[in-house]
C-alpha cells in the first residue's frame, strides 16, 4: 500500500467514501507519487465549508444500557477538529459524505436548534432529565464562534430550569461561564473537558484544530473556580502513544480543582478503523504494529467490539493496567469523592409561543 500524502492542519489524510451503503468510490486524480514528491505543486488547500440546515427535530433519545444519558443535543453535524479517532466519523457516511476529510471540513450547523428545543420542552408529556450535549460533535468547535448556538442552547437550558451536561474539547467553552456560573448555582450543569495528551506537538497530529492541552487544563480550572463542576475525561487512551499522560493530566486536572474524572479505551468503529491505521502509518510507522495488537488485545481480537457494555470495558491485562493506573491517581490527587447529581425538579416548562409560565 503507497504511504499517503500528509494533509496538513486536519486528521484524517483521505476522503475515501465507505462501501457499506453501496456509494460510488472516489479516486484522486493523478499519480500519488507525483503529488506525494510535490511534483506539480502543492494542491489546493482544504478549507472549511458550512452548510444551514433546518432541522424538524433537535433532542435525540436513545435506550443504550451503557451510557449515563438518554437524551442528546447535537448542534452541529460534523467536527473541524478533526480528531483522527473520533467515533462520531461514521456518522457522516449516512449523508454519502467521508467519514475523512468530509467529516472535518464539511460541515452543518443547525440555526434554529434553541427554538426546536424550546418547542420539545414545552410539549405537555415531556418528562425533564439532563440533556447532554457533545456527544456526537464537538458543542465549542470552531463555527460555535460565528453561530452560538450551543449558548442558545445554554440559554433555553436557564430558561426553563433544565439540566445539561457538556463534553468538549475547547476552551471555548468558558466564553459562556457567565451562563455557566448561573446554571451550576442552581445544580443545572456539569461541564467535561477531554484531553488526549499533554504533548501539544501530539495532540496537533491527533486533534488538529481542537484546544492544545494547556488551554484544556487551564479551562477546567477557571470553570471549577466559578463554581462549575467539572469532569476531565482522559479519552481515549491509545496505548503506546498516549497512555504515558495518564497520571499527569489526572495530577494537573486533581491541582485545579476538577472533581471527577473518567477514562475511554480507543474505539475504532467502522470507517474509524482504516483511517487511524492510515495516521499510525504516517506518523508512528515504527510502532503501529505494537499499538494494533494492544488494541486488539483488549477488543477480543479485533480493531473494534461494538457490543453493549463491552465497547466501554476492554478486557484483558492492558486493560486492566490502565485502569489500574487510572484509579490509583484518581486516589492521589483527590479525583471522583463525590460526583454530582444534578437536579430535575425545577423544570418550568415554556408555553408554545416560547414563554415561560407565570402560573
Amino acid at each position: 500500500m503507497p504511504i499517503p500524502t500528509k494533509v496538513r492542519g486536519r486528521g484524517a489524510q483521505s476522503a475515501a467514501v465507505p462501501q457499506r451503503f453501496g456509494l460510488a468510490a472516489r479516486e484522486v486524480d493523478g499519480d500519488w507519487l507525483d503529488a506525494r514528491e510535490g511534483i506539480d505543486g502543492p494542491g489546493p488547500k482544504l478549507r472549511t465549508t458550512v452548510t444551514e440546515e433546518k432541522a424538524r427535530s433537535i433532542l435525540s433519545f436513545n435506550q443504550s444500557p451503557d451510557i449515563p444519558f438518554d437524551r442528546s443535543v447535537n448542534a452541529y453535524r460534523g467536527c473541524e477538529h478533526g480528531c483522527v479517532y473520533c467515533y462520531a466519523r461514521p456518522s457522516h457516511a449516512y449523508h454519502d459524505l467521508s467519514p475523512g476529510l468530509d467529516f472535518e471540513t464539511r460541515l452543518f450547523a443547525k440555526p434554529n436548534a434553541a427554538d426546536l428545543l424550546r418547542k420539545t420542552l414545552a410539549k405537555p408529556g415531556y418528562k425533564p432529565a439532563p440533556i447532554a450535549m457533545g456527544t456526537n460533535t464537538d458543542p465549542y468547535q470552531p463555527i460555535e464562534e460565528r453561530y452560538r448556538i450551543t449558548r442558545q442552547v445554554l440559554e433555553v437550558c436557564l430558561e426553563t430550569r433544565h439540566p445539561v451536561t457538556i463534553t468538549t474539547k475547547s476552551a471555548r467553552v468558558v466564553r459562556d461561564l457567565d451562563l455557566l456560573t448561573e446554571l451550576a448555582r442552581l445544580n443545572l450543569v456539569v461541564v467535561g473537558i477531554s484531553v488526549t495528551s499533554l504533548d501539544p506537538k501530539l495532540s496537533g497530529l491527533l486533534e488538529p484544530r481542537a484546544s492544545s492541552p494547556a488551554k484544556r487544563l487551564d479551562a477546567l480550572g477557571q470553570l471549577a473556580a466559578a463554581g462549575v463542576p467539572s469532569h476531565v475525561g482522559v479519552a481515549p487512551v491509545i496505548p503506546s502513544i498516549t497512555d504515558e499522560s495518564i497520571e499527569g493530566i489526572l495530577e494537573q486536572a486533581g491541582g485545579r480543582g476538577v472533581q471527577t474524572a473518567s477514562w475511554i479505551m480507543l474505539r475504532l468503529p467502522h470507517e474509524v478503523a482504516p483511517l487511524f491505521r492510515e495516521w499510525l502509518s504516517l506518523h508512528y510507522p515504527d510502532r503501529a504494529a505494537k499499538v494494533m495488537s494492544i488494541v486488539q488485545s483488549v477488543r477480543s481480537g479485533k480493531d473494534n467490539d461494538p457490543g453493549f457494555f463491552t465497547r466501554m470495558k476492554p478486557l484483558g491485562t492492558w486493560a486492566d493496567l490502565f485502569r489500574t493506573r487510572f484509579r490509583l491517581a484518581c486516589k492521589r490527587h483527590g479525583l471522583n469523592r463525590t460526583k454530582p447529581v444534578l437536579d430535575c425538579a425545577q423544570f418550568v416548562r415554556p408555553e408554545e409561543g416560547g414563554q415561560l409560565r407565570l402560573f
